[in-house]
C-alpha cells in the first residue's frame, strides 16, 4: 500500500527543515511526501529544493488559514493511506511509518491511531506530556475521548464518506473532522500503542486566554453538531489532560 503523508507550514523554515529530515530517515520508502506552504517569505521554497527525492509535491501559495492547507494537501493525495506530520514535529523513531503500515497490510482496518507526546526540546528530548490513547470505543466519545489527531492515518477511500475539514472551524476543524470519521457507521480503528509523534508545544490553540475560550466554544459546536454529547463531554474533554502531565 502506498501512504500520503502531508505537511503543511508557513514561515516555519529551519523547524520544518527538521520535519523533513524526520520523514527521510523513515524506514518505509512507499511513501509521497506532499508539503503545503502558505506563501511563506523566510527561505521555505529554497530550503524544500534541497530535498527533492523525499518531498514528492510542493505547494507555495497564500491559503485561508492551516485548514485550508490541509484541504490542498487532501486533494493531492493519491496514497491508499494518508496521515499528518505538522510542521515543527517529528516522528519519535525512524519505524514510524513502518509499524502503522503494517497494522494496514496485516488487519482489515480502516483507520490507525497511536500515541504522542508533548516536548519542549527535541534535542535533548524533554517530554512535557504523554498522551497515551488507549483502545476506542464510540462511549468513549462521549466522556470526552479522543486520540491525537497527528497519530491518525486512515485509507484515503473515506474522504468520499467522511469530507474534508469544514473551513468554518479556526481552531477545532481537526476535532470536528475526528468526531466525523470515528463516529461513521462501518468504520474499523485499531490502536498501535506505541509513541508516533513527538509534538512541539506552543500550538494556535493554547497561545492565548481568548484561543483557548474560542477553541472551548467551536469544540462544543462540533459535539452538537455530531451528536457526540454535550458539555459534560466538552469538560471530560479539558479535564482528560491533566493526567497527561503526570510523570510516566
Amino acid at each position: 500500500m502506498q501512504l500520503s503523508l502531508i505537511t503543511v507550514a508557513f514561515n516555519a523554515c529551519a523547524s520544518l527543515e527538521d520535519t523533513i529530515l524526520s520523514v527521510q530517515q523513515q524506514q518505509y520508502q512507499n511513501f509521497e511526501y506532499i508539503l503545503v506552504d502558505g506563501g511563506s517569505i523566510d527561505g521555505t521554497p529554497e530550503m524544500v529544493k534541497k530535498y527533492p527525492e523525499t518531498v514528492s509535491s510542493f505547494i507555495s501559495e497564500p491559503d485561508k488559514g492551516i485548514y485550508d492547507a490541509m484541504n490542498k494537501g487532501l486533494k493531492r493525495a493519491t496514497g491508499d493511506v494518508v496521515g499528518f506530520l505538522h510542521a515543527d514535529d517529528r516522528f519519535a523513531h525512524p519505524r514510524v511509518l513502518k509499524d502503522i503500515m503494517d497494522v494496514f497490510d496485516n488487519k482489515e482496518v480502516d483507520v490507525v491511531y497511536g500515541d504522542l507526546q508533548y516536548v519542549t526540546s527535541f534535542e535533548p528530548l524533554r517530554v512535557l506530556r504523554h498522551w497515551k490513547s488507549g483502545v476506542f470505543s464510540r462511549q468513549l466519545i462521549q466522556k470526552g475521548w479522543m486520540p491525537p489527531h497527528p497519530t491518525v492515518y486512515f485509507k484515503r477511500s473515506l474522504l468520499k464518506k467522511i469530507g474534508f475539514f469544514d473551513t468554518s472551524f479556526k481552531i477545532s476543524a481537526d476535532y470536528d473532522w475526528l468526531l466525523r470519521l470515528l463516529l461513521s457507521e462501518g468504520v474499523s480503528i485499531d490502536y498501535l500503542p506505541e509513541v508516533l509523534v513527538h509534538m512541539a508545544t506552543g500550538g494556535a490553540s493554547n497561545k492565548s486566554i481568548r484561543n483557548i475560550m474560542q477553541k472551548s466554544r467551536e469544540d462544543y459546536r462540533a459535539i452538537c453538531q455530531n451528536k457526540a454529547g454535550g458539555l459534560l463531554t466538552l469538560a471530560n474533554k479539558n479535564l482528560s489532560k491533566i493526567g497527561q502531565f503526570l510523570p510516566l
